[in-house]
């Protein structure tokens, strides 16, 4: 019964989206929201997708990464590279830009994830710069000029990756892997004395976390006429960092809202650069004094319209599934 009630919760989220989706796409083709707003649209959506992705490696597994950035550049330039040199279609180029970065993060978690909280932040920021640095000196995709990029980021795409990416994390954190991952976050010891093998799920996690970012870094690449090494440096990653810390670490459903709120915040903002980084450093210490746990804590949005059992012991344990 319990398992039925699940999978009817499941595709209930499914058929919402759906709705969610029919409803952007009528308003897009019917002209009633502008170039403008589907361009918000479709960054807030790529938001979303980098908060989840980040999601699945600070809040559900525990470690303190700072380099989302740097996976978000290999997508956007290995992508671009597919489809704008070997004349690929977009779905190839979204791809092997997931593939490439998701390789990176294995290149970078297996030696740096043995590291713990601000070495591993230290470690993942180098890698960050680095692949910056490596790309502007690369004259075949344009060095520090950049690329210039065929806009292909359509709705419809951004709808289907975001669909995916959150099905994946989300089925990955309610597996028994998820627990293990969330078991390291709890209490890494005692994980590992328990007979979890700490690094494999670490690099695991980093790595689904790496190839979705790489995918975001994809409709990046496709829905801006050029780019540049110098749009993802070490403040794209924070600005990362920043909705999934406002969200509430542990919560799907709070990096979803905060990624949402933020980009609406910022692109009604963006002719003001120093008004928006004061209002996000504003939002940052008024969090941090009055809800340290985020908007949502490790709750999530379905939990909110669950009926409360008395004694609280059936849910007792429900936010650490996020």
């Amino acid at each position: 019964m319990t398992i039925f009630k699940q999978s009817k919760g499941f595709w209930l989220s499914v058929l919402l989206s759906f709705i969610l989706f029919t409803v952007v796409q009528l308003l897009l083709t019917g002209g009633i929201l502008n170039s403008y707003y589907e361009n918000m649209i479709i960054f807030m959506g790529i938001n979303i997708i980098l908060a989840v992705s980040l999601h699945l490696i600070i809040g559900i597994t525990g470690q303190f990464s700072i380099g989302h950035a740097g996976f978000l550049a290999v997508g956007a330039f290995a992508s671009a590279v597919i489809t704008m040199k070997l004349e690929m279609p977009l779905f190839a180029g979204l791809l092997v830009g997931g593939i490439v970065a998701a390789l990176a993060g294995m290149l970078i978690g297996i030696p740096t994830l043995r590291l713990k909280g601000d070495y591993l932040a230290i470690a993942t920021l180098g890698f960050g710069e680095i692949v910056r640095i490596v790309f502007l000196n690369i004259d075949y995709i344009g060095g520090a000029s950049g690329m210039q990029v065929t806009h292909m980021t359509t709705w419809p795409w951004v709808f289907g990756c975001i669909l995916i990416t959150i099905l994946v994390i989300r089925n990955f954190t309610n597996s028994s892997h998820g627990r293990a991952c969330i078991s390291i976050r709890e209490d890494e010891t005692a994980a590992d004395a328990m007979g979890i093998n700490t690094t494999y799920y670490k690099v695991a996690a980093f790595v689904i976390g790496a190839f979705f970012a790489g995918i975001a870094g994809g409709l990046w690449a496709h829905n801006f006429y050029i780019i540049q090494p110098s749009n993802f440096g070490f403040l794209k990653s924070f600005d990362i960092l920043i909705f999934v810390v406002l969200g509430g670490l542990g919560s799907l459903s709070g990096a979803v809202l905060a990624a949402i709120v933020l980009t609406i915040v910022s692109t009604f903002l963006q002719d003001y650069p120093e008004t928006r980084m004061l209002f996000y450093s504003l939002i940052l210490i008024v969090m941090m004094i009055y809800r340290p746990q985020g908007l949502m804590g490790t709750r999530e949005l379905t939990s909110l319209f669950k009926r409360k059992t008395k004694g609280g012991s059936k849910d007792g344990n429900h936010h650490t599934t996020a």
